[in-house]
């Protein structure tokens, strides 16, 4: 029987080629990549009998669309996830979707997604920060997510802003200020291939 023999050169050649795609179709491959991890994010869900809101990972992945993307390709991923939401594709928490999830008790948290994620690509755009400045940043943008969030709450169950605040933010305080830690670390540690 005869054996391959592999040239040492060639199988180093091989292995030191690296693909480059344009520029534009990476950025359409990582906002297509965001609508979809956003989505599983809403399928990672426990609900809790005392709220409408549902734990979710959704929050951890608006923090890297923004960061990873930047603003403006961050904050249309979330957009464009928002809208198949509307339009009728089951994206939102529970496989749920259409118009009246956004104007229902969670819309907030919805809509927020999209000003998170360009807010947070805006501010990592202008400087360069260190892990501990990114532990801040990110936290900051998950209470933006959680305040906005309760306000809706606020408005669409004509409740008060304590009560918005005990339905929407606080139960998800911990698990968010986890979500941040953990996107700011990773986001810090692939930060230089983007």
């Amino acid at each position: 029987m005869k054996t391959l023999e592999l040239n040492p050169k060639a199988v180093k050649h091989f292995l030191d080629m690296r693909i480059t795609l344009p520029k534009s179709l990476l950025k359409v491959i990582g906002v297509g990549m965001f609508i979809a991890l956003t989505a599983i994010g809403a399928y990672i869900r426990v609900p809790l009998f005392f709220t409408p809101v549902p734990l979710t990972m959704q929050t951890f992945f608006v923090l890297l669309s923004g960061a990873i993307l930047k603003r403006k390709y961050g904050s249309i991923s979330q957009g464009l996830y928002v809208i198949l939401g509307v339009v009728g594709l089951p994206l939102f928490a529970g496989g749920a979707s259409g118009m009246g999830v956004i104007l229902g008790p969670t819309g907030g948290y919805l809509i927020s997604f999209i000003l998170a994620s360009f807010i947070l690509g805006t501010l990592l755009e202008k400087s360069k920060y260190s892990l501990l400045q990114l532990n801040i940043l990110f936290t900051s943008i998950m209470l933006f997510i959680l305040a906005f969030g309760s306000l809706w709450i606020m408005i669409f169950l004509r409740v008060s802003m304590g009560q918005a605040f005990i339905l929407g933010f606080v139960p998800f305080l911990i698990g968010g200020i986890l979500k941040s830690l953990l996107a700011a670390t990773i986001y810090d540690k692939l930060k230089h291939k983007f």
